[in-house]
C-alpha cells in the first residue's frame, strides 16, 4: 500500500479514540481535525448506537460517514440504512437471559440491529450458550454484542467507501478489539493501537507505539499528515 494514496480514515471509538474509561484523547481529536482540514474524510466505525455515533461525528468534525452497531446501521450522504436484522439477536438474548442473570447495556432500547449486554459473564460462555442461534458474538471490552452474522464493520465500510467514491484499499483503518478485525481486513492500511487484542495486531500493517487515542494521533501523523 502506498501511503500517499490513502484517501480516508476509518476509526473505531471505544478503546481506540478513547481509553479504557471511555475518556476521549485530545491528541486524537486534534489529529482528526488536521486530517479533515487536509481533505481526508474520517469515517466513524463503532459498536455504539447511531445517535451517539452521530454526536461523536459532529463533535469531532468528521465528514466520511457513520457505521454504528458494529455494521448493523450506517449513515452516508444523509441517508440511514439498517443492514442488520435484530430478530434472531433478540431470540438469542431471551434464551441467554433464561440461563444467566444478565442485563442489556444502557440505551439498549435504541439499538435496532443488535443486542448488547453487560460483561457479567465471559464471552466464551455466551458463544457456547448461543451456538445453536444464527448470531455472531463479540466482546468489545466495553460490552458483549450479539449481532447479525450477515453484516459486520467491514461489509458496512465497503458501502461507505462506495458512497465516498473511493476503494476500501484507499482507507487507513484503526481499531483495538476483535469486532474491528473485519473492517481492518478490507482496508488498505491496517493499524492496531498498542492496547489492541493480539488477534488484531496479527493482521495489522502497523502497531502503534502509543496506546488508545495517542496511538491514533501517532498513526494519522505518520501516514496522513
Amino acid at each position: 500500500m502506498v501511503e500517499n494514496k490513502l484517501k480516508a480514515i476509518a476509526l473505531d471509538v471505544d478503546g481506540t479514540i478513547t481509553d479504557e474509561t471511555r475518556k476521549v484523547c485530545l491528541n486524537a481529536i486534534k489529529a482528526i481535525y488536521e486530517a479533515e482540514d487536509k481533505g481526508i474524510p474520517v469515517i466513524i466505525v463503532t459498536g455504539n448506537i447511531m445517535c451517539s455515533t452521530r454526536t461523536i461525528s459532529i463533535l469531532f468534525g468528521t465528514s466520511g460517514g457513520l457505521v454504528a452497531e458494529n455494521g448493523g446501521v450506517i449513515e452516508s450522504r444523509g441517508k440511514r440504512q439498517i443492514l442488520g436484522d435484530i430478530t434472531e439477536c433478540q431470540r438469542a438474548y431471551e434464551f441467554l437471559k433464561s440461563k444467566f442473570n444478565i442485563k442489556k447495556v444502557e440505551d439498549s432500547d435504541q439499538r435496532i440491529s443488535e443486542v448488547a449486554i453487560e460483561r457479567s459473564i465471559p464471552e466464551e460462555v455466551v458463544k457456547e450458550t448461543l451456538k445453536d442461534y444464527d448470531v455472531e458474538v463479540y466482546d468489545t471490552k466495553f460490552a458483549i454484542h450479539i449481532t447479525d452474522p450477515a453484516v459486520d464493520k467491514g461489509s458496512s465500510l465497503e458501502i461507505i467507501a462506495r458512497d465516498l467514491g473511493i476503494r476500501p484499499d484507499e482507507i487507513l483503518a484503526m481499531g483495538d478489539s476483535e469486532n474491528d478485525i473485519e473492517f481492518l481486513r478490507v482496508a488498505g492500511m491496517k493499524v492496531a493501537v498498542a492496547n489492541a487484542d493480539k488477534e488484531l495486531k496479527a493482521i495489522a500493517d502497523y502497531v502503534t507505539r502509543e496506546a488508545y487515542g495517542n496511538g491514533v494521533a501517532e498513526a494519522i501523523d505518520r501516514f496522513i499528515l
